[in-house]
């Protein structure tokens, strides 16, 4: 490594430094847990032996993907490659990939706490998923009741539960076969196939079933 890309090297760092007001690599050390060792090697386009965390701490603290801190101080850059020059490539490389995975592995975790917030979120919305629709129904029936004048107002809330993949199983007032695995009897008995009223929606989430549409026998009294 020649000084004159030590300094060129140094100098980037410096340029990355001066806009986010890290005026001495004490200061960055102290502001992002990385010791001011890692900084020479930074300097000196040793950013093959780093360690990735070392490195996803400085692109969060300096504002660059890890990416950009690859192939900025990387001795490849460098116009006065040394006779290693393939070894520390492949270095980098491996860095590269190891970065990736760990991105990766970093989704699919945010992935499953996303879907762990929504089933949580689901069951604290079970009432209002159940009542809801069946007030709805109430009001657009008489829409001299005050009540109609609320519907506008829980449409965002229909939105999201459209975003994370929330269907509803038909709609309250419609006649539809009885299907036991999806629809939960009120009261009376139907077979299979039988025509039931809904009287609270059920929901699915994606694949999985939340909660059966509440039905009551098309013959029963109070559906007449």
């Amino acid at each position: 490594m020649t000084q004159d890309f030590s300094q060129e090297l140094t100098q980037r760092l410096q340029e990355l430094m001066q806009p986010l007001s890290f005026h001495s690599y004490k200061q960055l050390s102290k502001s992002t847990g990385v010791s001011e060792k890692q900084f020479r090697r930074l300097r000196r386009g040793q950013i093959s032996q780093m360690r990735v965390g070392t490195l996803l701490k400085l692109s969060q603290a300096l504002q660059v993907s890890v990416d950009e801190l690859l192939a900025t101080f990387s001795s490849e850059s460098s116009p006065y490659p040394p006779s290693s020059a393939r070894g520390e490539a492949a270095s980098v490389e491996a860095l590269r990939q190891e970065y990736e995975r760990l991105q990766q592995q970093l989704h699919d975790q945010q992935e499953t706490l996303m879907q762990e917030f929504q089933q949580s979120s689901l069951q604290v919305l079970e009432s209002w998923l159940v009542q809801w629709p069946t007030a709805a129904y109430a009001a657009q029936q008489n829409q001299q009741l005050p009540a109609v004048r609320l519907l506008p107002l829980v449409r965002p809330v229909e939105q999201l539960l459209q975003e994370w993949g929330v269907e509803a199983i038909a709609s309250v007032g419609a006649e539809i076969p009885y299907n036991p695995q999806f629809h939960q009897l009120m009261e009376g008995t139907a077979q299979p196939g039988e025509m039931v009223r809904v009287r609270n929606t059920g929901y699915r989430h994606k694949e999985k079933l939340l909660y059966r549409a509440k039905v009551s026998p098309l013959g029963n009294p109070s559906n007449t």
